[in-house]
């Protein structure tokens, strides 16, 4: 059989195999950011599994210089590092294809095929011959095969050798063995191989105007910029990195460089119930307030996000959402939660609902969120999924704005409150339905109780019907004027068509290709 040879100068995907917990992270991690400061336009896919260590794991790179990002579902070219998944990994490979493999040990004769290429590297062997310590040499073996594909793909070695100084600043030992790990992979390849590949990499100009961020490191600083203080929240995959990013962020940015104190407070709370719990009360005494948390949390949260709705308190929602129903699958991605956002909590309850679709727009959507749950005085939800939030994207520059100021809607002040003869809470509605509030000790004059039992516009307990319908009413309506100030959808006309396609989040990239493809094809 005459075997073909896939070609391709910055249009291919390349699938990474391998063991969770090993440390395949960095030498993925690695190869990613090479391609975005080589100017070519990539996306990363990380399928993990709901384990720590031992289970498959698989790193996805496509490149393509056409800008199409979503994930690719055949493959030109495999690392296949994982014995376990042998046999599926290899048959995902396109015809004419490449297979990179650890020839450590030999590959059984059933696992080959006629229509792919392998390459054959024994990275176990170099690394134990290299490397004295066992937990080292199966570190480095990732390093290794990252060091092969840079001489078959042909990616730009000065730019590896950068990012690695970056990673490994201050820690030249960390530094020198990672680099001789590369060169090893690197100098076996080259020698071995017709090096590059008719598969391979150039340089190209399309990220000058760009960076390589997650969505919800993104979200974070979002919630930093649109000047958040308060953020409670419990653990749960895929937000929890949301915290994580916050946190440091806070501590850059919200520490007194002369005191060393925090202008801030970040709680892990014991429970997702308690978390919300904390957000509304913050946001009730004033503050800028947060959570971050995925579909299970957003079920237990239910009852107090009624509690915010109907006594209209702000608060924000980040919901990093992953496969359900219960606990699904944590590690996946899925946009399942729409209903239950739009109706959480019981009874006549609608929340405003943002949807970016990549981590530019969770930056951007994020400080929207606290400005419209200010001036809405309601809890706003941003739903956010794991694979924006946890993969790298190639998206455009955040735009910062020193001018910015925070929307805090209709808020008394003392002089406001001072002059007023007496203050019911929810009277006076302005055009979009939104009566002004107060906040806890700006003046006796602004006290009222905040309940979630039926009340009146006064703010007075009732079962009355009419003044119960009289409130939940004019949330209704307050909910609908709320269209009027979220982001505006992206609308895409073509002159021809016959269907239309609705889409949300981050299938924005797959439902655009799949249109440019049926265009094509007429």
């Amino acid at each position: 059989m005459q075997q073909q040879f896939r070609t391709g100068i910055n249009d291919f995907a390349l699938k990474l195999a391998n063991v969770n917990g090993t440390g395949s992270a960095s030498a993925n991690g690695l190869l990613m950011q090479a391609n975005f400061r080589m100017g070519i336009p990539v996306s990363g896919k990380n399928l993990f599994p709901s384990n720590i260590q031992g289970l498959p794991t698989w790193y996805e790179i496509r490149v393509n210089k056409d800008g199409y990002t979503a994930r690719a579902l055949n493959y030109d070219l495999m690392v296949a590092m994982n014995a376990q998944t042998y046999q599926r990994d290899i048959q995902e490979v396109r015809a004419g294809g490449y297979v990179l493999y650890d020839s450590s040990w030999p590959l059984e004769r059933s696992l080959y095929r006629e229509d792919v290429h392998f390459l054959p590297v024994p990275l176990a062997q170099m690394c134990n011959e290299h490397f004295p310590d066992p937990r080292q040499r199966i570190l480095m073996k990732n390093i290794a095969y990252a060091g092969s594909l840079v001489a078959v793909l042909d990616i730009d070695m000065p730019i590896i050798e950068e990012l690695l100084t970056e990673t490994f600043a201050g820690k030249a030992a960390l530094k020198e063995s990672n680099r001789q790990a590369l060169h090893i992979g690197y100098d076996y390849a080259k020698a071995h191989f017709d090096c590059p590949l008719p598969l391979h990499l150039e340089k190209m100009e399309a990220n000058a105007d760009k960076i390589l961020i997650d969505g919800n490191t993104a979200t974070a600083l979002g919630c930093l910029y649109a000047g958040a203080t308060v953020a409670a929240w419990y653990p749960i995959t895929p937000a929890t990195s949301v915290m994580d990013a916050f946190r440091q962020f806070c501590e850059k940015f919200r520490r007194d460089p002369e005191t060393g104190r925090n202008n801030f407070c970040i709680l892990q709370a014991e429970d997702e119930l308690a978390a919300i719990g904390m957000v509304i009360g913050a946001c009730w005494n004033g503050a800028r307030a947060f959570t971050s948390t995925a579909g299970p949390g957003i079920s237990l949260m239910n009852e107090l996000l009624g509690l915010a709705y109907y006594s209209e308190i702000p608060a924000v929602v980040i919901d990093v959402q992953r496969v359900g129903p219960s606990t699904g699958m944590p590690t996946r991605t899925q946009q399942g939660d729409l209903i239950e956002c739009a109706y959480a909590s019981h009874g006549d309850t609608k929340h405003i609902l943002l949807f970016p679709a990549n981590p530019a727009e969770c930056f951007e959507f994020a400080v929207q969120c606290f400005d419209l749950a200010e001036r809405f005085q309601t809890p706003v939800i941003m739903l956010s999924d794991l694979d924006i939030g946890m993969n790298d994207w190639v998206v455009r520059r955040l735009t910062w704005d020193d001018s910015y100021r925070p929307d805090r809607g209709r808020v008394l002040s003392e002089e406001d409150l001072r002059d007023l003869p007496k203050f019911y809470r929810y009277t006076g509605e302005d055009e979009n339905h939104v009566p002004p509030r107060t906040v806890p000790g700006v003046h006796p004059n602004g006290a009222y109780v905040t309940r979630g039992s039926g009340h009146n516009k006064f703010g007075g307990y009732t079962e009355v019907p009419n003044e119960y319908q009289e409130v939940v009413d004019r949330l209704a309506r307050k909910h609908k004027s709320a269209a009027n100030f979220v982001p505006l959808p992206h609308i895409h006309n073509r002159a021809d068509a016959r269907f239309g396609v609705i889409t949300i989040g981050g299938c924005d990239p797959a439902v655009q290709e799949a249109l440019d493809l049926l265009a094509k094809e007429g």
